[in-house]
């Protein structure tokens, strides 16, 4: 089955919306550079501002208790968006230094906060200073006082984006997607340790180059009810364009699905039976499709 996307917002100035996360109602997703999260409700069809001041916020993810968390670039940091309307800030440095730009996060059911931690520097203010030597993904553990421990978790990453968590927790799948020749644009699966840490990865999928220039790796993922992997990846500079991926577990291409956009940003699954995709791009628009999929994730809306 094709899918056949419809418009759901247009795009504002090239200003990226990302992060979409379904709350068991309604969509919420991010309009980065105009410190926003934006609310659609499905059954109207209308989008609101849900949370504004959010100082470039990226990613959004849920816990399993359904609060919701998110990747904030601006604040260099991991915050949490309380229902009283608070931000809670919950990580921004590793060993006293501060952290990069925050990107992307899952959360497990230990509730252990899963992030990727690149530079993105067009999400800071370009006056201040990189603190930290490497690009990794970082993990925030909770402890028994409310406090969070931020922990690295990799160390042979260099522009990691998308991550998730595996539904049974043993694997965790990162997107590395490097635009510089010579390093890495490929989607990897790193075994979780019963000690909690991450085993040597496997490469699932990898992105080349052709004539006319670097194929673009996996910028956001979901997962599906099954498992399997939906990325959002390509761009119109070179390769098979702009597409939606359907990874399998060990990395088969199940299924891909062109997106008439130049760069597609992330992806959920939604609606009331959670077989419709929501996608995002770094033009601003906000799309959905129906699907034969049904999607998943740690919190159950």
């Amino acid at each position: 089955m094709s899918w056949t996307f419809e418009l759901l917002m247009k795009p504002d100035g090239e200003l990226i919306t990302e992060g979409p996360v379904w709350d068991g109602e309604s969509i919420l997703f991010t309009h980065i550079r105009k410190n926003r999260i934006l609310r659609f409700n499905p059954k109207t069809d209308e989008i609101n501002v849900w949370r504004s001041e959010t100082n470039r916020t990226n990613g959004l993810c849920f816990d399993a208790h359904g609060r919701l968390y998110g990747c904030c670039s601006g604040g260099r940091s991991i915050v949490r968006f309380d229902e009283t309307g608070k931000t809670r800030l919950i990580a921004d440095r590793l060993d006293g230094k501060k952290l990069n730009t925050p990107n992307d996060l899952a959360l497990d059911r230990q509730g252990r906060i899963w992030f990727t931690n690149p530079i993105n520097e067009g999400n800071w203010d370009a006056s201040e200073v990189c603190e930290l030597d490497h690009r990794s993904v970082l993990r925030a553990d909770p402890q028994a006082n409310g406090s969070y421990i931020v922990s690295r978790m990799t160390f042979d990453t260099t522009q990691p984006n998308g991550i998730l968590v595996s539904q049974d927790q043993r694997t965790l799948y990162v997107a590395e997607s490097g635009y510089t020749r010579g390093i890495d644009r490929e989607l990897r699966a790193y075994p979780i340790r019963d000690d909690g840490s991450l085993g040597p990865f496997d490469t699932l999928f990898t992105w080349g180059e052709d004539a006319r220039g670097l194929h673009r790796g996996i910028d956001g993922m979901c997962l599906d009810a099954d498992g399997n992997i939906a990325a959002t990846a390509g761009w119109e500079v070179s390769g098979p364009g702009p597409m939606i991926y359907v990874f399998s577990p060990k990395g088969r291409v199940l299924e891909t699905h062109p997106v008439p956009a130049s760069r597609p940003t992330n992806i959920c699954f939604g609606g009331a039976d959670l077989s419709t995709v929501f996608v995002t791009t770094t033009q601003g628009h906000f799309f959905r499709a129906k699907t034969k999929r049904v999607g998943w994730s740690l919190f159950p809306g």
